[in-house]
């Protein structure tokens, strides 16, 4: 039996393979992320994964750097002793092998972050650094909520647009401004406004143009760079997902063809390692 694991730094998703590789189970649990938490606490989360015995584990997460990677397999081998393949990888690798498996191309994580890679059907090859919402993750749903504020505020949007805004969140420009420079998590606060964008950005041609420009900054300044615009692009997370449209249309405006977009990897995960 096969265990795999995705996890980010709020959730984990694992899903149980039988002999057959088919899921026999899943489980979910809080987020696992070994450069933020103490060994302690992993070891906590990982207490609460109750499986029957595995012959393999196979794990991808946030903040698994090469040398953490060590650190992740000796916590998962000492819960699941059973297991005689262990594996703690990135969870930009994760994204590659779930959207391509053994093939070559251009894989995106687009969700409250952003990442992307040149992958050759094995290994990733090429990583543009993201460098995190201030200095970078365009098409992130951090740097669209930042763009939609200042967009928002600065005129680039109709001022019904912002009526109609502080009257659904009940915010005020300085309501907002506390939130991304007095509040922790201002990542977080700013992806949430994604939700009010993808009700609004069809009925809004101002909107709708700002969500694709974004992508066209990610493409631009992530993936040009590659220089490989005969390998497909695709995409998983949540801003991927739900802005697949606007993502395509930024995808052709960029001379690249959005091929495959999957809300979450670990579907394709099990797809990768049911083989």
């Amino acid at each position: 039996m096969k265990l795999i694991a995705d996890s980010g730094s709020t959730k984990t998703d694992w899903v149980l393979l039988d002999d057959q590789g088919q899921p026999s189970g899943n489980i979910k649990t809080d987020g696992i992320n070994p450069f933020h938490q103490s060994e302690q606490t992993v070891l906590s989360i990982l207490d609460r994964v109750d499986t029957p015995p595995v012959d393999a584990v196979y794990f991808y997460g946030s903040g698994l750097r090469p040398e953490l990677r060590p650190v992740m397999q000796r916590l998962l081998a000492s819960r699941f002793a059973s297991a005689m393949t262990i594996e703690a990888e990135s969870d930009l690798l994760g994204a590659a092998r779930a959207l391509y498996g053994n093939e070559p191309g251009l894989a995106c994580i687009l969700g409250t972050g952003a990442n992307s890679c040149l992958y050759d059907g094995v290994n990733i090859v090429e990583n543009t650094p993201p460098l995190g919402y201030i200095l970078g993750d365009e098409g992130s749903g951090a740097v669209l909520g930042r763009n939609f504020i200042n967009a928002l505020y600065k005129g680039a949007l109709p001022v019904s647009l912002r009526e109609t805004f502080e009257q659904d969140t009940q915010l005020t420009l300085a309501d907002v401004v506390q939130k991304v420079y007095r509040e922790p998590m201002a990542n977080r606060w700013l992806a949430s406004l994604s939700s009010f964008i993808y009700q609004h950005k069809d009925t809004c041609h101002e909107l709708s143009m700002l969500v694709v420009q974004g992508f066209r900054d990610f493409i631009q300044r992530n993936i040009l760079p590659y220089h490989r615009p005969d390998l497909p692009l695709s995409a998983t997370g949540s801003i991927a997902y739900y802005y697949q449209t606007e993502l395509a249309h930024a995808a052709s405006l960029e001379g690249l063809r959005l091929e495959r977009v999957e809300a979450s990897p670990i579907s394709g995960l099990v797809r990768f390692h049911r083989s």
